[in-house]
């Protein structure tokens, strides 16, 4: 399929969507996203229009309707969809966020240790994030990495958070020769 160029808001708008369908497992009804992305229902419904014509949300009908997106949503965001992706858990303020799994971890200016920051990228919605809050990201499954930071920034149409490393433990073990 060829790269769809959505506008930040269209983007931001599709990302929720995927965030509250992967989390309910069902449709998700315009309201819903509107609460998530602080917009009015009726730009969600006329963005929705536009999102259906691109072939990547499906609208479903009836009570327990609403929006799904379909597998072309998923390529225009660039998630890749794993049956079994490793569980990277994710703390916010001391608390395990449920229904969010850290996809990504970019680490940026690390030769510049006073500024070192990361760009945690994840599945699951970051509307409850603000700038100060305490993150803790980790551990991964295989270096066991876990990175403590205080939250910077948000990139709603990335679905990311930007934080200052505050701190970073990766066990070492001792080489078996």
């Amino acid at each position: 399929m060829s790269s769809i160029e959505l506008t930040p808001s269209q983007r931001n708008i599709l990302q929720e969507l995927v965030n509250l369908y992967r989390e309910r497992e069902s449709a998700v009804k315009g309201e819903d996203i509107a609460e998530q992305v602080d917009r009015n229902p009726g730009t969600i419904r006329n963005q929705m229009q536009s999102l259906k014509a691109l072939q990547l949300v499906e609208g479903v009908p009836g009570p327990k309707g609403g929006y799904k997106p379909t597998a072309n949503a998923y390529d225009a965001l660039q998630i890749q969809e794993m049956e079994q992706p490793a569980e990277v858990p994710l703390f916010h303020d001391g608390e395990r966020v449920e229904f969010a799994n850290v996809e990504e971890i970019n680490l940026t200016s690390v030769h510049h240790p006073e500024k070192c920051r990361a760009e945690i990228k994840l599945q699951g919605s970051i509307g409850e994030f603000d700038e100060g809050d305490t993150v803790t990201v980790g551990p991964t499954p295989l270096s066991k990495l876990q990175v403590v930071g205080t939250v910077e920034g948000k990139d709603d149409t990335g679905n990311s958070l930007i934080l200052t490393i505050d701190d970073m433990l990766a066990p070492a073990e001792e080489p078996e020769h």
